[in-house]
Parts: C-alpha cells; structure tokens; sequence
C-alpha cells in the first residue's frame, strides 16, 4: 500500500508558486523596456521563476512517488510521468510541462546566458501554464480517489 499525499507538503508550495506568480505577474507588466534596463526586475524574475518551477517539480515528485511506476529521476521524467499516469494532460505533460523542466534547468546551470527579452516573452507568455498545472493538483487533492490516492 502506497502513502497517502501529504497534504502539509503539497498545500504550502502551492501558495507559495502562488505568490511567485502574482509577483511575476506584476513584473511583466513593466514595458520590455524598463524590465531590460534594471537588473532588479530581471533578477527577481529569475528567483522567482526559478522557485515556481521548483515548486512544480517538488509537487510532481511527492504526488509520483505515491503512485506505482510514478517515479522519475529527472525533471523532464518527471513531467512525462504526471502524463503517462493523467495527473496532467498528456498533451500538456509532453509540450508545457517538459519546457518547463526544460527552463528550470536552464535557469539553475546556464541563469548567466539568459537574456532580459527571454525572460521577459516566458513571463508575458507562458505563466498560465502554472495555473493549469495547479487546478491539475487541485484536482488530485479534491479527487484523490480517481487517482487511486488518498490525502492526509
């Protein structure tokens, strides 16, 4: 038998990808310009961006390792495996979410080659696809049983 969710470990990262995405929001409001020109905007951006996907990545792995076959070495793993077992959208798992893993590590071990205009375009383009991730955990915590899970 599999351990329930936790849902102490999922509900304070959920708000806290939560908070990264209002103060990312409020960021890409900033004409390009203005983002570009103060590394203070740039650079929180980045944290932050990075923390959510942290986030995404740490919520996928707990939700995984309560499900057979549900566990993945690398982010991108990761996201396939959320697909495969319909916690996402394969769809999703397979474009969205595996750019995202894809980002997450680019922000971690090459942050020095990203440009303002680069993160300036995920910001204005790809945010969304957090909030479609996070009804996608919502719905697991609300419908554990779909799932063949159970939440604690």
């Amino acid at each position: 038998m599999t351990p329930p969710l936790k849902r102490q470990s999922l509900i304070p990262r959920m708000d806290g990808i939560l908070r990264d995405l209002e103060l990312l929001r409020k960021l890409s409001a900033y004409p390009l310009e203005q983002f570009a020109r103060e590394d203070y905007h740039f650079d929180v951006a980045k944290l932050h961006l990075r923390e959510a996907l942290e986030g995404v990545f740490h919520i996928g792995t707990h939700i995984l390792s309560r499900l057979n076959g549900g566990r993945g070495t690398e982010y991108k793993d990761i996201a396939k495996k959320l697909g495969e077992l319909g916690i996402v959208e394969k769809k999703f798992a397979d474009s969205a979410l595996a750019r995202m893993a894809g980002y997450r590590n680019r922000l971690t071990h090459f942050y020095a080659e990203i440009k303002p205009e680069e993160l300036y375009g995920i910001l204005r383009d790809n945010l969304g696809d957090f909030d479609i991730f996070l009804h996608a955990v919502k719905n697991v915590l609300e419908h554990p049983e779909q799932f063949g899970l159970k939440v604690e």
